[in-house]
């Protein structure tokens, strides 16, 4: 093209900022090639300026009816109307079906509000401002036209849900834990359900609201060392290693499997995948796959062959699921298949070209040729979502405000099932990422396709509304990673490096309303992680939804580098010391990210990684003046940085410091009672470290049995008890 203007100019039609602020507060500008290749991805013609002009006008000219409005409640309900100038008002009459069964009737003429057609705008009219909140199926009819024109009217709460401990201003405290990490004397050598149980149990005992996980969406069964949870085959469904095997009512029913596992050999394997400091997870996968379709052998003849009540909860679950876990189900029998004839089957973009998605004829024939196959992951799925839904009881059981805190990873990866069997709804020819920064100067690939914004409109949002269901489900709170998202993401051509990327924008108002409105009907509080570069334009929106922020205490900092007071932060917050893509406290203190990344050459730049050092030594020393200052620096804990380790006595000074915070949410990583120095994840690692497998260093009957822990608990309850207080005087 050699005019940009039309370019830019169709870029912000759509939504593709031509600049941005960098993260040194520079205007960036964008790449008109990296706007071209973008716009490309979503379906626009580029060849030329009359070719694109032309593609932009048709894919943005309004139907006489959007196919969706979202409106909160409060707000005045108006329906605009793109009609022509000749089209008599008084033909046209309207329908609403709410989603409670409700049905209303009018004119449009009676309920006119403004009428724009002769300045090209549109027709405006009222519907009644009372309506519930729900997905409501509003219908236009025309005198002489057979077919209406329809609309998908949803209206929301103002803001997201919230407990009432949370309305009353309690301050609640949780542990966040890895899942897989967790170690028990009886699991099969990764954390699982049956595992959380019995944390949840612990933890409501000493005190704690809720429990907070990392993302458990569906992996890769048939590649098991996929492991990374930020990188899932489905958002929408479960990863089945965390199935507690054990515990699953066919185990007692079924002898050939209680044979296997009692055997010499297969106690041996357990014994050893427990023992490992790592999670193995080709054996652990190894080890449950030789079990679990045993157990579906018998759940046929017991169950689903006689139509017990049983089989009818698991038939429920697979209409419930519908296509979409016919989806996951049929990619992962058919993944399990392929990779029997050959191991480097990593993902669907290396299946043999018939199967490369699951509309394609020779899938379908798999499907009915194998359909035990595919069943079979439909009963796992059934399973993983039972033995969730039971930790989720238990919680609520024990007391706990919040239960289980789910984490709702920004994407899904590219050789998965989501994007095996996508219609649309990704734009797979573009991966999310971040532009380069301080500390990554070429930026972030995360190799994961986003949602495609004008898909999502077009189809009312079911495939985003579907994907909050899925994850708010059995829980009382969801972290949503990199929540900034909802306002723009940074797309990055496919094939090419992070910082050669733009932003896209999306329906932020529309998709913070969705989000309200779902979380009200799970009763589930929201938090966003908004760390990093937070633009101002979406500050205010998140505070407005009732969403909560993220305030990691390391990352909470004035111009002088000092540390602003933990009671200085917003209510509507959690806090936390770490993170996982974060060294745990311990290894921050003790610089064991910085010099495990000069090892790897993560810091090629000497002067750079000098500073960082530097840096880290000002803030352990902000870090014990702070303390100092509140009151909460242990006795017998020095004042000078260059000479204090990381004891217990400092991690829980730090960790009753944050506990005294206004946030309405804390939470603590298991990692740092137990005084671990592996962090969890190295970000900018792919094989220079095992991340995603690091264990725990003890089981959890001694964690909760430790003096220090009873100990530490209790404190930390007392100490949000006060906070609460100190809260409600105010």
């Amino acid at each position: 093209m050699k005019d940009d203007q039309v370019l830019k100019q169709v870029a912000d039609m759509v939504g593709i900022a031509d600049s941005y602020v960098s993260a040194w507060g520079d205007e960036a500008k964008v790449e008109s090639e990296t706007i071209r290749r973008l716009l490309a991805a979503l379906g626009y013609d580029t060849k030329n300026d009359e070719a694109l002009l032309e593609s932009a006008n048709k894919k943005n000219r309004p139907d006489v009816l959007a196919p969706v409005q979202v409106v909160r409640s409060g707000e005045p309900m108006r329906i605009a109307m793109h009609l022509g100038q000749s089209a008599r008002i008084s033909d046209f009459s309207w329908r609403l079906e709410t989603e409670q069964g409700e049905v209303m009737e009018g004119w449009l003429q009676s309920q006119l509000i403004s009428d724009e057609r002769a300045a090209g705008g549109p027709l405006v009219f009222a519907l009644p401002d009372d309506l519930a909140w729900g997905y409501h199926k509003l219908e236009v009819f025309r005198k002489r036209r057979k077919s209406p024109f329809e609309m998908t009217l949803i209206v929301t709460p103002q803001s997201c849900y919230k407990q009432n401990a949370l309305l009353d201003d309690k301050k609640l405290w949780g542990t966040s834990v890895q899942l897989y990490s967790i170690r028990t004397n009886h699991n099969w050598g990764i954390g699982d359900f049956g595992d959380l149980k019995q944390l949840v149990a612990d933890v409501a005992a000493r005190g704690g609201d809720f429990v907070g996980l990392n993302p458990i969406h569906s992996l890769f069964p048939a590649n098991p060392e996929g492991a990374s949870p930020y990188s899932p085959s489905s958002r929408r469904w479960l990863n089945l290693m965390y199935i507690d095997v054990s515990s699953v009512s066919e185990f007692a029913q079924c002898d050939e499997a209680q044979q296997l596992v009692g055997s010499a050999e297969f106690q041996q394997r357990l014994v050893e995948a427990r023992n490992t400091n790592w999670v193995n997870y080709s054996e652990v996968s190894c080890l449950k796959m030789a079990v679990l379709p045993l157990l579906f052998d018998t759940f046929c003849e017991r169950h689903l062959d006689k139509d017990t009540a049983r089989a009818q909860k698991f038939q429920q679950f697979v209409e419930m699921g519908g296509e979409s876990l016919l989806h996951q189900a049929a990619f992962d029998a058919l993944h399990a298949e392929l990779k029997k004839e050959d191991d480097s089957v990593w993902g669907w973009p290396v299946f043999p070209e018939e199967y490369r998605h699951f509309d394609n004829a020779a899938v379908q024939t798999f499907i009915k040729k194998n359909f035990k196959k595919v069943q079979l992951f439909m009963y796992l799925q059934w399973l993983a979502d039972t033995q969730l839904a039971e930790v989720n009881e238990l919680a609520e059981e024990k007391g706990m405000v919040m239960g289980l805190y789910r984490d709702l990873a920004v994407g899904v990866c590219d050789s998965g099932a989501e994007t095996w069997a996508d219609h649309g709804a990704l734009c797979q020819d573009v991966s999310v990422g971040a532009p380069p920064d301080i500390l990554g100067p070429l930026g972030q690939n995360w190799g994961l396709p986003p949602l495609n914004p004008e898909a999502l409109k077009e189809t009312a949002y079911e495939p985003y509304v579907q994907l909050l269901r899925a994850n708010m489900r059995n829980c009382g709170a969801l972290r949503i990673d990199h929540v900034l998202g909802l306002l723009r993401l940074w797309w990055i051509p496919k094939g090419e490096g992070a910082k050669d990327g733009a932003y896209m924008y999306y329906p932020v108002e529309d998709m913070m309303a969705i989000l309200a409105l779902e979380s009200h009907r799970h009763q589930c509080t929201v938090i966003g992680e908004d760390l990093g570069t937070v633009p101002d334009e979406i500050v205010e929106k998140l505070s407005t939804a009732g969403i909560h922020s993220y305030k990691v205490f390391f990352f909470e900092t004035a111009e002088d580098g000092g540390f602003y007071s933990p009671s200085h932060y917003p209510s509507q917050s959690m806090a936390a010391l770490c993170t996982h893509d974060m060294p745990t406290l311990r290894g921050f203190w003790h610089c064991d990210d910085l010099k495990m990344g000069e090892e790897l050459g993560l810091y090629p730049d000497q002067e750079q990684l000098k500073g960082l050092f530097d840096g880290r030594a000002e803030s352990k020393q902000k870090i014990l003046d702070s303390l100092a200052w509140h009151g909460y620096l242990p006795e017998g804990v020095g004042h000078d940085a260059a000479y204090v380790p990381m004891d217990r006595h400092l991690s829980e000074g730090m960790q009753l410091h944050l506990a005294a915070s206004s946030s309405a949410l804390l939470s603590l990583q298991l990692e740092d009672w137990l005084e671990m120095d592996k962090p969890v994840n190295i970000p900018g690692t792919v094989d220079e470290y095992p991340n995603w497998r690091r264990k725990l260093s003890t089981t959890l009957d001694d964690i909760f049995t430790r003096q220090n822990i009873i100990d530490l608990t209790r404190r930390l309850t007392e100490t949000r008890e006060i906070a609460s207080q100190k809260t409600n005087q105010e």
